[in-house]
């Protein structure tokens, strides 16, 4: 999710898989799959670094994933139950 400000200076987070354009009309203006816009505070500019630091982040954590050693299995054992 990528954190942006509305008009009125409320944030909120927004799923960037979502969204469809981001326009300067001059305001920002960002339209999402099912055809509800938001005008936000954010350049288009800033919008789309968001994005991108955003997918980024997700590459690295994949990433991580792959390359880090297994974990070490949890070895679990019963508790018996006593009332007292």
């Amino acid at each position: 999710m990528i954190m942006v400000t509305r008009r009125n200076g409320s944030t909120f987070a927004l799923n960037p898989d979502l969204l469809e354009r981001a326009e300067a009309t001059p305001d920002t203006v960002l339209t999402l799959l099912g055809g509800t816009k938001y005008v936000v505070e954010e350049s288009v500019e800033q919008v789309i670094e968001r994005v991108r630091s955003y997918r980024a982040g997700i590459l690295v954590s994949a990433e991580l994933l792959e390359t880090a050693p297994p974990a070490r299995p949890v070895r679990l054992r019963p508790v018996s139950s006593r009332e007292g």
